[in-house]
């Protein structure tokens, strides 16, 4: 390696610490997230049961949103939607998901982590868990709601 290639690495070097010193643990530059999962703030869901936290945005208040959800072993949510289009990826566990306007067990599909779905606006579904619980982490545009096909389905707080 010539001298000038060293002074080439040498630069390239100092810039990158430059860069990443910058920025150190608790100094991110404006408009950035970042969270470990064990930062997470959980707290009770909209739905008994289900706990929410926050990663960017809040589902409660007009814009995008990031959520994830804690969804316990064998629960089940009947049929209904939602105002916005979703995106879910599942984090852990395995989660069930079926479409239509109520819950038929032939229409679930097995979710395991790493799987990914869409909502799209006012279209009825319906969830799952088995044996385990779920992580899911959920996008979409707020303000949003729950619309079930049956009222009698409503969760009571």
């Amino acid at each position: 390696m010539g001298a000038m290639n060293h002074v080439n690495v040498v630069a390239g070097l100092v810039l990158s610490l430059t860069v990443l010193g910058a920025y150190g643990a608790d100094d991110l530059p404006k408009g950035a997230v970042r969270i470990t999962a064990e930062e997470l703030k959980w707290r009770p869901g909209r739905v008994p049961g289900v706990e929410i936290a926050d990663v960017i945005g809040a589902s409660t208040k007009p814009g995008p949103f990031v959520e994830r959800i804690k969804v316990p072993a064998n629960f089940t949510q009947h049929a209904h939607s939602h105002p916005d289009d979703r995106t879910y990826t599942v984090i852990s566990g395995t989660w069930y998901v079926g479409y239509g306007n109520k819950l038929d067990p032939k229409k679930l599909k097995a979710l395991p982590a790493g799987s990914f779905h869409t909502e799209p606006a006012n279209v009825n579904h319906f969830t799952m868990t088995k044996e385990g619980g779920v992580v899911v982490q959920i996008t979409g545009t707020g303000p949003t709601g729950f619309k079930y096909v049956d009222p009698a389905h409503e969760p009571k707080k």
